[in-house]
C-alpha cells in the first residue's frame, strides 16, 4: 500500500466523492485538484459534472494524474459514509446531526483513543486499523456516537461513543459501553442503536455517575477524618501543637479542600437523584433522605454562585451540606444504584424485512 490513497464512493446527492488520505495525503488532494474534482467544506471531494459520461472521463483522468502524483485509488464497496450516517440520524429517536470526520494522515485518528469512551471493537479498530473517515452522531443533549466502516467487513459498520463531557476522557474506563456492530440497512442500524446501544450507554453514563459521586465522597470522609484528628490531637501528625490561629487555618484549608471535592457532587448528583424512586424499591423510607439531599445541594448550588455570604454564615451552611451527604451516602447510594435509566424510545420505523435491499437503497422513514 502506498502511503497516499484515493478512496473513491458514491453519494447519493453529490454522485461520485472522493478522500484522500496516507502520510503523503497532500499528494493525493493535488492529484484530485488535477484530475476536476472540487474540495467542499467538509474536505470531501466531489465531482462538480453529474453527467455520467465526462463523470467516467474524470475518473479515468483521476487514475492517470494519481499515478504521476504516486497515489493509489481505490472502489469503496459501501456508499458514501456521510448519506448513511444521515440516514441513520433521521431514523433515530429524538434530534440528531450528523457531520463527517477525515483523518486524512494515520496520526490524526490516534486524537480519538483518549475521548473514546469504549470498551469494545470500536477502540481497538481505531488503535490498531487504519480509519481514514468516520461519521459522528450527536444528539440535543449533547450525546456523540462515532460511526465507522467495521474493518475486514465488506459492508458493515461500528459504532460507539465519545465520553460525556462532564467526564472528560474515557479511554480506559471500566464503565465504559461496549460499540457494537450495524447492518448496512439504515433502519437496522437505528433499530440497534436505539434499541441496544444507547440504553446501555445511558446505563453507563448512570454508572459512572455512582462511582464518581461515590468517589468523591470517600475523598471528602476522609478529609473530615483527617480533621476530626487534628482536633483531637491539637497538631498535624507529629508536629508540635497548634495555636488558636493555626487550628482556624486549618479547619479553613480542610473545608476549603472538602468542598473542592464536592463539586463532583454538586455536577453529578442532580442527574442522580431525578432517577431515584424511593416508592419503588424495598426502602421507601428512604424518600424522605433523598428529599434532604436534594434539599442539600440547592443550598449548596447557591452557596457556590452567591459570593455575598460573609465566611462565618457560609462556612457554616458548608458543613452543614458536608453533613447531610456524608451522613445518608449508604441511603443514597443504594437508591442510585437501584435506579434503571429509561430505555430509549424505539426509533419510529419498522423493523426492516430480513431480505437484502436493492443496492443504493436505504430503509424508508415510516
Amino acid at each position: 500500500m502506498t502511503d497516499a490513497q484515493i478512496i473513491l464512493a458514491y453519494g447519493r446527492d453529490t454522485g461520485i466523492v472522493a478522500i484522500g488520505h496516507g502520510e503523503r495525503y497532500k499528494a493525493a488532494h493535488q492529484a484530485l485538484a488535477a484530475a476536476g474534482f472540487r474540495r467542499g467544506d467538509d474536505w470531501v471531494f466531489h465531482l462538480p459534472n453529474a453527467d455520467e459520461s465526462a463523470s467516467r472521463a474524470t475518473v479515468a483522468g483521476l487514475v492517470r494524474h494519481a499515478t504521476a502524483h504516486g497515489a493509489e485509488v481505490t472502489t469503496s464497496s459501501r456508499r458514501f459514509i456521510g448519506d448513511t450516517a444521515r440516514d441513520i440520524a433521521r431514523l433515530l429517536p429524538g434530534q440528531w446531526e450528523a457531520r463527517i470526520e477525515l483523518y486524512s494522515h494515520p496520526v490524526w485518528q490516534q486524537d480519538l483513543v483518549p475521548w473514546l469512551w469504549d470498551s469494545g471493537e470500536l477502540a481497538r479498530a481505531v488503535q490498531n486499523e487504519r480509519v481514514p473517515y468516520a461519521a459522528t452522531l450527536t444528539d440535543t443533549a449533547g450525546t456523540t456516537l462515532l460511526l465507522v466502516e467495521r474493518p475486514g467487513c465488506q459492508l458493515g459498520y461500528l459504532v460507539g461513543a465519545f465520553a460525556p463531557e462532564p467526564f472528560e476522557e474515557g479511554y480506559g474506563d471500566p464503565h465504559a459501553p461496549c460499540s457494537i456492530a450495524l447492518p448496512p440497512f439504515a433502519g437496522r442500524a437505528a433499530w440497534a442503536i436505539a434499541d441496544r446501544f444507547l440504553p446501555a450507554y445511558e446505563r453507563a453514563v448512570h454508572g459512572r455517575r455512582i462511582a464518581t459521586v461515590a468517589e468523591a465522597l470517600d475523598r471528602i470522609r476522609a478529609e473530615q477524618d483527617a480533621w476530626a484528628a487534628i482536633v483531637s490531637s491539637g497538631r498535624y501528625s507529629a508536629a508540635p501543637p497548634l495555636g488558636a490561629t493555626a487550628l482556624g487555618e486549618a479547619a479553613e484549608t480542610c473545608l476549603n479542600r472538602a468542598w473542592a471535592e464536592f463539586l463532583t457532587v454538586i455536577q453529578h448528583g442532580p442527574a442522580l437523584l431525578d432517577r431515584c424512586r424511593a416508592a419503588a424499591t424495598s426502602r421507601p423510607e428512604d424518600a424522605r433522605v433523598l428529599a434532604e439531599l436534594a434539599d442539600a445541594l440547592t443550598d449548596a448550588d447557591s452557596l457556590d454562585r452567591d459570593a455575598s455570604f460573609m465566611r462565618p454564615e457560609r462556612d457554616a451552611r458548608l458543613r452543614a451540606t458536608l453533613g447531610t451527604w456524608l451522613t445518608h451516602s449508604e441511603p443514597f447510594l443504594r437508591q442510585a444504584h437501584a435506579a434503571t435509566p429509561p430505555r430509549q424510545h424505539a426509533p419510529p420505523v419498522a423493523a426492516p424485512p430480513r431480505q437484502a435491499l436493492p443496492h443504493g437503497q436505504h430503509a424508508p422513514r415510516r
